[in-house]
């Protein structure tokens, strides 16, 4: 795809970087089950994990017509007035509408910009029953999305979650080769899922062709939780840090693969052996950018003590346990402003 230059020498640097193929993984029989694929395909993730950190996979058994129609509805909800999108305004659970400039990774190691990303996202998430006992006791991140009413955004919350059931259960079926990928048994993981945890991002990037010094769509950071599933956008945007920890690129993959990546919590579980890889989004030069990432993650009760093999005489622990939910409520405040603990001045820079 040609880019566009601009007269901006921070838009030139961060688009003018090489690219590079994505592994490509075929997990067609591995996520079914079979049990000599799992084993196979667990040393290839491996291989993976432990230097870039950064995959795409193919025979996920996810159609052109559920990622098409997802975008579709990514769309149709970003094309309503702002409004309208902020009568779902994101609540203290962090579901609903954020606006275009709300966020920033402030912790991250990769970026020191102060400029607020120019994304804005409508955020999903897994609802709880009613009778839950954290709903019940309106404890932070379990409350209910919000949600347009069905004459505003006809067939929307039914794609939503439709496609967020169905990478889920894509997430669910590949444990088995996380698992076998860190010499655990096989089933190891799969009590931590019982309650999972799905966050589903539903992102716009408008086009910048100039870009401030530091603006980005989203700034160089790595994901919080287990793991993430990434279908290409339509415009190119999202780039990878190398292995080598100074090199950005741009990805290439077939065509119907999906991306996958895994989080900083994923990343502490393992005692840092394998890698959550820093990623971030250059706004496009000339088309709107729909992208939905949707993560998968274990139940917010789960402890994160650092896993038995990966841990031994020299090399211990770096790590304290800590619950997902703690984990997600200090990176969610240091990402976005509606907790108020990131400070921002007029101009749209961080100033604490």
């Amino acid at each position: 795809m040609s880019l566009v230059h601009t007269e901006s020498k921070f838009a030139r640097s961060v688009r003018d970087v090489p690219r590079k193929a994505l592994p490509v993984i075929d997990v067609g029989k591995a996520r079914l089950g079979d049990t000599a694929a799992i084993e196979e395909v667990a040393g290839q993730w491996r291989d993976v994990w432990e230097s870039l950190g950064f995959l795409c996979i193919v025979n996920h058994g996810l159609e052109a017509a559920l990622i098409d129609g997802m975008h579709d509805a990514a769309k149709q909800f970003h094309d309503l007035p702002l409004a309208t999108k902020m009568q779902v305004k994101v609540t203290h659970d962090q579901k609903g509408y954020v606006p275009a400039r709300g966020g920033l990774t402030t912790h991250s190691k990769f970026h020191d910009s102060k400029k607020l990303n120019t994304v804005e996202c409508l955020v999903l998430a897994t609802d709880y029953p009613a009778g839950h006992p954290e709903v019940i006791a309106g404890k932070k991140f379990y409350g209910p999305c919000p949600w347009l009413p069905e004459d505003v955004v006809p067939g929307f919350k039914a794609t939503a979650q439709n496609y967020m059931a169905r990478i889920t259960a894509l997430g669910k079926s590949m444990l088995p080769v996380w698992a076998r990928s860190l010499e655990l048994e096989a089933d190891f993981f799969t009590p931590f899922f019982e309650n999972s945890y799905t966050y589903f991002r539903v992102a716009k990037y408008g086009p910048k062709n100039d870009l401030d010094d530091g603006e980005l769509g989203s700034n160089a950071h790595c994901d919080t939780g287990f793991n993430t599933y990434l279908p290409p956008a339509k415009e190119e945007g999202i780039q990878i840090l190398d292995s080598d920890g100074e090199t950005w690129f741009w990805p290439d993959l077939p065509d119907g693969a999906v991306m996958v990546n895994m989080g900083y919590f994923f990343e502490r579980w393992t005692n840092n052996r394998f890698r959550a890889t820093p990623h971030r989004v250059v706004p496009p030069t000339e088309n709107d950018r729909y992208s939905f990432a949707c993560f998968v993650n274990p139940g917010f009760d789960t402890p994160g003590d650092v896993l038995p093999t990966c841990t031994g005489p020299g090399n211990p622990p770096r790590y304290e346990p800590m619950t997902y939910w703690e984990y997600f409520d200090w990176y969610m405040k240091r990402s976005y402003t509606h907790y108020g603990k990131i400070k921002v001045s007029g101009d749209n820079n961080v100033t604490a």
